[in-house]
């Protein structure tokens, strides 16, 4: 029999680690891309490669090894592969390295969903035709076909790209997330926006009131569900909280919009939180 012959078909286990394979490859391709400001058209004439497999690869579908070489040698970067324990392994990215604030604000809410069984994804990639992307945080609980997606943010430097980039998760996250966990369809999603709980945070949601009840206008309830182990009511809410990452002991680690505009902030702005991380806190 030769050893290249495949026995069986393939899972949807396999199916849905290939898909995220090609998913994450694909945006890493266009990250780099986008970080040297080169178009499409240039990528593909430094890869020797056609516009069209530029194209797929950055929309997570699968293209030869060889064109996936040519492109990364065309990037500068290295081509390398690994196996690694999903229970084990750090799943943050070079972005979120370089951002301790945003890390810890997505290491915190996934250890604390996990402790609670929890399903847990960070950094978790998605596609819907030219649609392509990363959620921060996600927690599923397959029994009851709900779905939780967390949009972390230190800062609000742009009001318009914050809405536009979690509507669009809104819209098209749900539907590959179910089908890479394996459910038809999600009787419940709560998404929420999770700001620093930060006096800069506290000022623009004080200054932009409405534009956050507009595009966050559900109360805390169905996230309160998630973060203590209750599964949501069936139903679709966008939520905003203000989230501390370092919150001590009993002290209360997130409130939401109504609540936030009254409250006292926990940090100056960002570089207050990140030295205070930096300082040995956990």
């Amino acid at each position: 029999m030769s050893p290249h012959r495949i026995a069986t078909p393939r899972s949807s286990a396999v199916d849905s680690n290939l898909a995220r394979f090609w998913l994450g490859l694909g945006l890493k391709i266009r990250d780099a891309r986008s970080a040297r400001r080169w178009t499409v058209d240039h990528l593909a004439r430094s890869a020797s490669l056609s516009r069209w497999v530029v194209y797929l690869i950055e929309r997570g579908e699968p293209i030869s090894i060889d064109a996936v070489a040519r492109l990364a040698q065309a990037l500068g970067l290295r081509l390398e592969a690994d196996l690694v324990d999903p229970r084990k392994r750090d799943v943050r990215t070079a972005a979120q390295l370089a951002d301790p604030v945003h890390s810890a604000m997505g290491e915190y809410e996934a250890a604390h969903l996990r402790r609670r069984g929890h399903g847990v994804g960070i950094d978790e990639p998605y596609q819907h035709y030219q649609f392509a992307g990363r959620a921060d945080v996600v927690a599923w609980d397959v029994e009851h076909r709900a779905l939780l997606h967390i949009e972390n943010r230190t800062r609000f430097p742009d009001f318009q790209e914050v809405a536009g980039v979690y509507n669009a998760k809104r819209a098209y996250l749900g539907a590959a997330l179910a089908q890479r966990v394996g459910v038809s369809r999600w009787d419940s999603e709560t998404h929420v926006v999770a700001g620093l709980w930060s006096a800069e945070v506290l000022h623009l949601l004080r200054l932009r009131t409405e534009s956050f009840r507009s595009l966050c206008p559900d109360p805390v309830t169905a996230f309160e569900g998630w973060w203590t182990g209750r599964p949501p009511d069936p139903g679709r809410t966008s939520t905003l909280i203000v989230l501390d990452p370092l919150a001590p002991g009993r002290r209360r680690p997130y409130v939401g919009l109504e609540a936030a505009l009254k409250a006292d902030p926990r940090y100056r702005g960002y570089a207050d939180a990140a030295s205070a991380m930096m300082g040995g806190h956990e």
